[in-house]
């Protein structure tokens, strides 16, 4: 067994590194596991650890994290692995890969490889239902959607989420959702915008509201819209670049992008550039007058709607 796994999606890839372990671990026991990380040893242990026999048992299984960060593996990675003893499994972390390199090409032509990409926010919906009813519970889709854009898309956090939630009800529903979870600032955040963009005053001032009575304090606040603006002003000017190659250019998750089209499809790029001026101002002016940067914020969404 030579496997390779890589990709931005950690929650993936170390469910499926568990679960390979595991049931090497189930036939041959502990004793013939090993576990490098690149970053760490020399070359010669990674040589010797691929190349020796297994202790007491009659195969050995080596994963081995992040070996390009070594050079001299880099240079001689194809010998080594070409020739891997047949009573060795080894099993290649590489969260990040270069698709430039030889040593991708390679893995890719002559391992089991995978690449985790992240889920985008429809994939995370139906992932939370096939979840949910896996471990012993039910979330309609639509109430999956709701969860994901309450707490953000990252995998690891949503399945935590899930086991709270499932822990105090079976049956998720929107109400317990509420209870239990917090919403995200930035998910918080693209509400305001998207409420103000809307023309819903009374809500966009609710939402507001409700970050300063959680101690948002004003200049997280403006931090916060100015990365939406920026998502914003990469969305516009990307041309025709789907969402995921606007995510993996800018190193964004694809589910902001998505998340955040909508606005961007609405506005000019003059439109985003006066937004982002305006709130500039008011960054500046907070740290050279006595500005009241809550009212100045208020005013500023109000505009928007």
């Amino acid at each position: 067994m030579l496997v390779t796994l890589t990709g931005e999606n950690s929650f993936g890839l170390q469910n499926e590194l568990k679960k390979l372990v595991g049931e090497f671990l189930q036939l041959h026991g502990e004793l013939a596991l090993e576990r490098l990380d690149g970053n760490e040893v020399d070359m010669a242990r990674i040589q010797e650890a691929l190349t020796s026999l297994p202790f007491l048992a009659n195969k050995k299984l080596v994963v081995l994290r992040e070996p390009s960060a070594n050079k001299q593996f880099l240079e001689q990675f194809e010998q080594l692995l070409g020739d891997l003893p047949d009573t060795t499994d080894l099993i290649i972390v590489e969260p990040k890969l270069d698709k430039r390199l030889s040593y991708y090409k390679w893995l890719s032509k002559n391992t089991e490889f995978t690449d985790f990409t992240p889920l985008d926010a429809a994939g995370l919906s139906r992932w939370l239902v096939a979840e949910a009813a896996k471990r012993g519970g039910k979330i309609s889709l639509s109430d999956a959607n709701y969860l994901v854009e309450r707490v953000g898309a990252d995998q690891q956090f949503l399945s935590n989420e899930l086991d709270k939630l499932l822990l105090y009800e079976p049956n998720i529903n929107r109400q317990t959702i509420d209870l239990l979870t917090d919403a995200t600032p930035q998910s918080t955040i693209f509400q305001l915008l998207e409420t103000a963009f809307a023309g819903n005053k009374q809500k966009t001032m609710q939402l507001y509201a409700e970050q300063r009575a959680l101690k948002v304090e004003p200049p997280q606040l403006i931090a916060m819209l100015a990365w939406q603006l920026h998502v914003l002003a990469l969305i516009k000017t990307a041309g025709e670049r789907s969402a995921d190659e606007i995510a993996r250019e800018a190193r964004l998750n694809p589910f902001v992008v998505r998340k955040s089209a909508n606005i961007a499809r609405s506005l000019s790029r003059a439109e985003i550039h006066k937004l982002t001026d305006d709130l500039l101002k008011i960054d500046v002016n907070s740290k050279r007058t006595n500005l009241d940067v809550d009212e100045a914020l208020q005013n500023y969404l109000l505009a928007l709607a």
